[in-house]
Formats: structure tokens, sequence, C-alpha cells
């Protein structure tokens, strides 16, 4: 989400900026008009765009280098099941992207009230093409649809001049276009370039208004804009004509001469722009998502243990045979299986026992759970969360290149009283220190290790990502003797990053030692950091690394 709005605010901010350097001063004003329509349109459908032509995958010697995190979904667990709360899965800025939409709808449905009162206290005469509402005591003069208001301050030998105008905007329904930037604002009440999108529509419906209303007469035009007392109620989606903000843009428009046809030539701008940002997201995913298999001779079979999202085939649940999306599933029936076999245990609950018991648990070549590891706060936590995931059912085991393989899973499972609340179960959590912190994952961990350079990141584990990714490119070297010999293909890299932030207990495997050996010299090399934080206290992290070597 927060990607998608960043790349947003990007696109929206090249687009205007390309608007007011290139074409905002033409008078090419209904062109204008479809171009700030259709850019606010693609900038917010071009993230979601990738085209796999347009994708750039890592240099050859390099295949990919993705980061994965083997963590399932985390499990609160009450005396009475398990909790599930809609709200608590949401992330926080979701409430708050939430809450702003119902202000900016309210606002929206007290200015359409304002209309309608407006409509209701004033005198209606209707015509073919438009009607008019006159409002008493009031120098009001704008559209709306097919309604134009007029105050009946306003001198009457304007009235003609002023409805003319006003009913260019009804014929050309440019109510329409300021409604959509409203409703876009509803949505996007964050993003202040939808407020300048808004802006930059409504001045350019003035500018085509006048344009055709105004040929021969224009001094007389001037005039009338100039003498008026602007006066005019606060609606952001109706078509004002006394506007102070806008007079003498209109008048300096309506100055200037008509601009020539060759100048048209400006709006292929909007070809290698969009072909740009479309190169951007495309390539965006080519880097975080390129899997292409290899055709490797090389056997893999000695690959013991490769991590949930770096295997070809994961592990299949009972149920899950025919899921379009089986990782999806497996974590569903996980969740199901905890809720079916959970018991909380009673002599826990008379010590008032609660906290999270971190586990970790491998599926083998057979499709059977092994090598149950946890810590918790208490023995008898520890004794039910082993329990249940010992109740795990046989599943189809995972593949690496054809081969069963190991595949290694974390779910932390948090045990919480009944009538305790945030802050009273996180101080139970803070009470036990000692720990196995050997195997704690990245995503169980309370604040990630930190990379020397994103000390001050907005996402340090974003940045934590993108920084492993770059010391990997400046470091790697296709061994010689592996290029003659023809050898490629994935090496799966799992290390620790220890309480002090070295890189510690590097473990591999692949298709070939030179390779293995390759890898294990890059990760070496990374440099100390910050180290991760559990529970307040220093942890030991484990991260897992494929980097696949491929040939030309």
């Amino acid at each position: 989400m927060i990607t998608y709005i960043l790349e947003t605010l990007a696109f929206q901010l090249v687009f205007l900026l390309t608007y007011d350097l290139f074409l905002k001063k033409e008078t090419f004003f209904q062109w204008n008009r479809v171009y700030l329509l259709t850019t606010f349109v693609l900038s917010l459908v071009l993230p979601w765009v990738k085209f796999e032509m347009l994708k750039t995958t890592m240099p050859q010697e390099l295949g990919n280098v993705t980061i994965f995190l083997t963590q399932l979904d985390g499990v609160v667990l009450t005396p009475k099941g398990v909790e599930t709360s809609f709200w608590s899965s949401w992330p926080w800025y979701y409430g708050v992207l939430a809450f702003g939409s119902m202000l900016s709808i309210l606002w929206f449905v007290i200015k359409l009230i304002q209309i309608r009162r407006l409509k209701r206290s004033g005198t209606i005469q209707q015509f073919p093409e438009y009607d008019k509402i006159t409002v008493q005591s009031s120098t009001l003069a704008f559209s709306f649809f097919r309604n134009i208001f007029l105050g009946t301050e306003i001198q009457k030998e304007k009235e003609a001049n002023i409805i003319a105008h006003e009913l260019v905007h009804v014929k050309q329904r440019h109510t329409l276009d300021l409604l959509f930037f409203e409703l876009a604002r509803i949505v996007f009440w964050f993003n202040p370039l939808t407020y300048v999108y808004q802006n930059r529509m409504a001045e350019l419906h003035e500018f085509i208004a006048d344009a055709q209303v105004v040929k021969d007469n224009k001094r007389e035009h001037f005039e009338m804009l100039l003498s008026e007392a602007f006066k005019t109620q606060h609606i952001s989606f109706v078509n004002q004509f006394f506007n102070k903000s806008l007079i003498k843009k209109r008048i300096v428009m309506l100055q200037k001469k008509r601009s020539k046809a060759v100048w048209q030539v400006k709006y292929v701008l909007l070809l290698p722009l969009v072909l740009g940002m479309l190169v951007y997201t495309s390539c965006e995913t080519g880097k975080e998502e390129n899997t292409e298999e290899i055709d490797s001779s090389v056997s893999l079979k000695a690959i013991e243990e490769v991590p949930f999202g770096a295997v070809d085939e994961v592990p299949v649940f009972p149920g899950c045979e025919d899921a379009e999306d089986k990782r999806a599933c497996f974590n569903e029936k996980i969740q199901e299986h905890i809720r079916k076999n959970f018991h909380y245990p009673e002599a826990a609950q008379e010590q008032g026992i609660q906290g999270r018991v971190s586990t970790i648990f491998r599926i083998d070549p057979k499709g059977n759970i092994v090598d149950i590891k946890m810590r918790g706060p208490h023995e008898l936590l520890e004794k039910e969360t082993e329990r249940i995931l010992a109740k795990l059912p046989q599943m189809k085991p995972g593949k690496q290149n054809g081969e069963p393989v190991n595949v290694p899973f974390s779910i932390p499972i948090t045990f919480r009283l009944e009538g305790s609340d945030e802050a009273e179960l996180n101080a139970e959590i803070q009470k036990w220190t000692e720990r196995d912190e050997s195997w704690v994952p990245f995503s169980t961990v309370d604040e990630a290790p930190i990379f020397p350079g994103c000390e001050n990141a907005s996402d340090t584990r974003e940045c934590f990502m993108e920084s492993i990714r770059t010391h990997i490119r400046k470091h790697f070297n296709y061994p010689q003797e592996a290029q003659e010999q023809g050898i490629q293909g994935r090496v799966a890299i799992m290390f620790t990053i220890n309480g002090e932030g070295e890189i510690v207990d590097i473990k591999k495997r692949g298709p070939s030692p030179i390779l293995e050996a390759e890898a294990e010299r890059i990760i070496k090399r990374l440099p100390k950091m910050q180290p991760g934080i559990l529970d307040g206290q220093p942890a030991e992290v484990v991260f897992s690394i494929p980097i696949t070597f491929k040939l030309k």
C-alpha cells in the first residue's frame, strides 16, 4: 500500500510538472482537459501494470537475490480459543486513511446540502438548455450540472454574458470533471496533488468558457470581471464565474494569441513519460519476482533444507491440493488446526501465566512434522504449543528441483488470559529474557537489525533488504572455474546476525562447492550491524537468502 501511494505521488508529480512547464500556457484547452483527466487515471493504474517484455532481470552473472521471511501468521490464544479480531489484522494506517475518507465524505455531503438549500431558497426558471436559479440578496454566479445560480445583486446588463459563460460549462459537462476529482479527494484526501489536479481543471474550465463566449467583445468582458465585488461560496466542485484567484489568469489567457497547431506535438511527451513509468514498474517486478528456473545438469540432492520462500514446490496441507494459492491455503489450514486442537492449560490459567511462544518446525522430505523447537515464558505454554504442532497431519513434502527437501517454518503463538490488555500482556512477555536466541526469525523479532546507513530510513527492514542486494551486486564475482565447467544453479544461504551485530553461523547448500564458497565469501563481507531486538533484549536473528548463479 505504501509503495503504491508513493509511486502514484511520483507519477502525478511528473505529469503535473510536464503540464505546468509545457502545456498550461498553450490555448489547446480541450487537449489539456483530456491530458489532466487521462494522466490522473494513469497515475492510479500504472503502478499495477507490469509488462513481461519490459521486465529487466538481474545481470546474467547473478540471477536473483531475494530475502525470504519464513514466518506464518501469528496466532493469539485465549482460554476460550483463538482471538479473531477483524480490526486487529489491519495496519494502523488503514484506520487513519479510513477516518480521513469518512471526514471527506461528510464534507462532500455538506457541500451538496449547501447547493440544495440554495436551489430550494431560490426562484427557478426552466429553459431548454438550462435551469436558472435566482438567489436573493447575493452576488453568486456559478453552475452545477444544468443549474445556473445567479444572485439578484448582479447587474441585469451583465446577466446575459454570465449566463452565456456558464452555459458553456453546462453543455460541456464540466461539473462531471470536478466531481471526479472531488470523489478522488475522498479516497486520496492525504494526497496534495489531487487538490492541485482539481484546481488546474477548474482553471482550465474558465479558460474554455471564456474562449467560447468572448470573441468580439473582450473589452466588455474584462470590465465586467474587474468591476464586480467578488463574493462566492467555497464549493470546490462548482464552476464559479466570480473567483478572485482566477480573474488575472483568465484575463491574461484571453489576451494570448491562439497557439500554433504545430505546438500540439508537445502532447507526444506523454508517450515517453508513460513508457518510462511502465519500464519502472516492470523492472521492479523483475527484480523481486525473478524466479526463472535453470536447467542444470548438476544434481541438487545435497540441498537438505530450503526456506519456504525459496522452495520450488511448497508443502501441501491436506485439503489444499486443488487450491489456487497453496501457500495461503497452508497458512489458513494451520490456523484452523490450532483453533480445533487448542486448550489453554488450566494450571497456566490458575497461575496467571501468559505470553508469546516462538516456534520453529520443519516438514521433512516425507511430509512429517519434525524438529519442533520453541521458547516461551513458561514450560506449560511450551508443552501446549508442542502438543498442537505435533498433531499436524502428514503433508505432501516441498520439492526443490524435483527432489523432496526439508522446509522450515516459524509461527509465534501468543497466549492471552481473559481480561488482560495489550500493555499487560507485553509486560508479561518482557519478564522472560533467558532464551535461546539462535533461531529467532526476522519476522518474529520486534526490531530488525539495522544495516549501516539505514539508521534514519523510514522502513529499516526494506532498507536492510535493499542494502543486502546492493552489497551482493558490488562484491559478486562468478568463479572462473565454475564458468569453465558450466556450473550454475541456486545456492540457499542461511546466516545469523548475533547480539553484537556480527555475521555468524553461515550455512549453505548448492549445486557445487565452488558456488557455495563464492556465496559464503560475499556474506562474510557484510558489515557489522546494529543487532535485532526481541522483548527489549539483543537477539540473534536468522536470515535466508537464495542466490542464483546463471551463465550467459
